[in-house]
């Protein structure tokens, strides 16, 4: 059966020009990469891993060009790569303690210690968020959202080596670890003037609702990986894959409420956060962001 011709063309004119963003957007990355060797040398971050996250972005911003998707892709990217080392490098609480102390300074104006490339990496991107007009305003919801989400991780870490399983609600309440709102969070600082900075708290409470909603859409299309690397996933914990979907859909609801009265004076947010929310909801059905350990 073929699809009306009219609405078919439209629609790959769009998904050409996302894709062509984040073909440029993609390219970008594996210069990172290149540039950060000691972050992301580890066998999961492949070219799929690059080639997907690019694609996020840019289908959750169509309306945006690769240079204004710029921090939302690094900031994501180096996420990407803070997850790696606290999950799978450290070994022990101590040192993601001392992982978390060494951004935290990074973050509030220290230079990074020589040989260290997460620190070198969140310090160029302080820097480059620094130079965005918004960055005053929004400068300390950055940090705040970094913090939120390196004591996530904390959270989490000190979970699996006390070998304590939090309830649901508990690990729902964690969804910072995941990071979203920390790159949503530079997203909106790079693409905002300062004068156009409004709704503060409403921004940040529907952009953790959506974090919240992807932290278990990720969970229901990890699991087996999950699994795998012996990472935490709500699956794991008291609750069934039809509870959690039932919460995805209320929370999911919860999320729309929220945006939708950022429409009229924050449009783009809006229509990013909605749509990476989808986005995440058919992605996770069908694959995952890491390559193979």
């Amino acid at each position: 059966m073929s699809a009306p011709a009219g609405r078919s063309r439209s629609s790959a004119v769009e998904c050409g020009a996302a894709s062509a963003v984040a073909g440029r957007s993609q390219r970008e990355m594996r210069q990172w990469a290149e540039t950060y060797p000691g972050l992301f040398s580890a066998k999961p971050f492949d070219a799929a891993l690059y080639s997907t996250l690019s694609l996020a972005m840019a289908f959750s911003g169509p309306w945006l060009t690769a240079g204004q998707l710029r921090m939302a892709n690094k900031a994501s990217l180096w996420a990407f790569g803070l997850d790696w080392l606290v999950d799978y490098v450290a070994a022990s609480p101590q040192e993601v303690e001392e992982i978390a102390r060494r951004c935290l300074e990074v973050a509030g104006g220290a230079p990074p210690a020589d040989g260290d490339d997460l620190a070198r990496m969140l310090a160029d991107i302080r820097d480059e968020l620094a130079s965005s007009p918004a960055f005053p305003e929004l400068g300390p919801v950055w940090r705040d959202e970094l913090e939120r989400m390196l004591d996530g991780m904390l959270a989490e870490w000190r979970w699996k080596a006390d070998k304590t399983v939090p309830t649901f609600e508990e690990y729902l309440g964690n969804a910072d670890n995941l990071g979203f709102s920390f790159v949503f969070a530079a997203h909106w600082i790079h693409v905002s003037d300062r004068d156009a900075v409004a709704d503060v708290d409403r921004v940040r409470e529907a952009g953790r609702a959506v974090q919240r909603v992807i932290r278990l859409l990720n969970d229901l299309g990890t699991y087996e990986r999950d699994v795998a690397w012996g990472d935490l996933n709500a699956l794991l914990l008291d609750v069934t894959r039809a509870t959690v979907e039932r919460r995805v859909t209320e929370l999911a609801a919860r999320s729309r409420e929220l945006i939708e009265p950022l429409r009229e004076a924050q449009p783009g947010l809006a229509g990013y956060l909605e749509r990476q929310m989808d986005f995440c909801a058919g992605f996770y059905r069908v694959g995952d962001y890491w390559g193979t350990l």
